[in-house]
């Protein structure tokens, strides 16, 4: 894997040859088999256990399950056609910005 690659774009081209593999031997091809609400499923479960493992002051239990949210979502972006360029640009759009801010500006482009 080439090293000018951040390890979220390496995910990212990883999980989009999985989804087309044998989904019995591939986690990422059967959850994408299963449909989108079996991903949205996935994606819940992992924050639920994110929260819980914080709010037991678990610090490994954070970054596990924060990875493990993460990826769910990678394998939600590939699933919908976004780049996780597309969302890093929106966070670069969003840096050195009031959250507050943000949201207001939100609200008023609707």
């Amino acid at each position: 894997m080439a090293a000018d690659k951040s390890i979220l774009e390496r995910l990212e081209a990883a999980i989009a040859a999985r989804r087309q593999a044998d989904p019995a031997a591939s986690y990422v091809a059967r959850l994408n088999e299963k449909g989108l609400d079996a991903i949205l499923k996935k994606i819940g479960e992992e924050a639920t256990e994110t929260v819980i493992a914080a709010m037991a002051g678990e610090r490994g239990g954070v970054v596990h399950e924060t990875a493990d949210l993460w990826f769910h979502c990678l394998v939600l972006l590939e699933r919908q056609g976004i780049a996780v360029s597309e969302v890093l640009a929106e966070l670069e759009r969003r840096e050195g910005r009031s959250g507050i801010e943000e949201k207001a500006s939100r609200k008023e482009s609707r």
